[in-house]
């Protein structure tokens, strides 16, 4: 199957992305709805992906062959937290400030404070929110619940290198 430039490029960020969820290649693609992310996934790259356990999309071994993109996480073994991760800047920005494994956990707001003291930006709190999200689906940080959802690192700091996206 050849792929237009389009789904190259798509697929490209599915591999970047993973493991990744509709709402997340909505946001990176520009369409209206997560129904349109899956209707795209099934007509154009069906081929490519596949969804995990969990659901998460994930791209096949061949669709990381197809793009020039690193994949989004670096695994020794399959259950085995990654080595390495490539996340967007603000993610990036993320896992530094949050709490370390054996630290308190601290909530969204916590975090969004510690992201805007450190890097002196004003990211918006649902941009903080899904950022730690990715980075729990990546499996290098933690939920702990508390009154609220709280956050920490699921892995010593040094144990992971994280590398900026695109």
């Amino acid at each position: 199957m050849t792929l237009s430039e389009e789904a190259r490029d798509r697929l490209a960020d599915l591999v970047e992305l993973q493991p990744t969820k509709n709402s997340e290649l909505q946001d990176r693609w520009g369409l209206e709805s997560g129904s349109e992310v899956h209707q795209y996934l099934e007509s154009e790259l069906k081929e490519y992906y596949y969804r995990d356990e969990n659901s998460y999309i994930r791209a096949t071994t061949e669709a990381n062959d197809l793009v020039d993109v690193e994949p989004g996480m670096v695994a020794d073994d399959e259950d085995d937290a990654p080595s390495v991760v490539r996340v967007p800047t603000l993610q990036r920005q993320v896992f530094d400030v949050v709490p370390d494994p054996d630290d308190r956990s601290a909530s969204v707001v916590s975090v969004l404070h510690s992201v805007r003291d450190e890097f002196g930006i004003d990211p918006d709190v649902d941009d903080v929110r899904a950022a730690l999200q990715s980075l729990k689906r990546k499996g290098v940080v933690e939920v702990v619940y508390r009154t609220v959802p709280t956050f920490k690192l699921a892995v010593a700091r040094d144990d992971i290198t994280v590398e900026e996206s695109g």
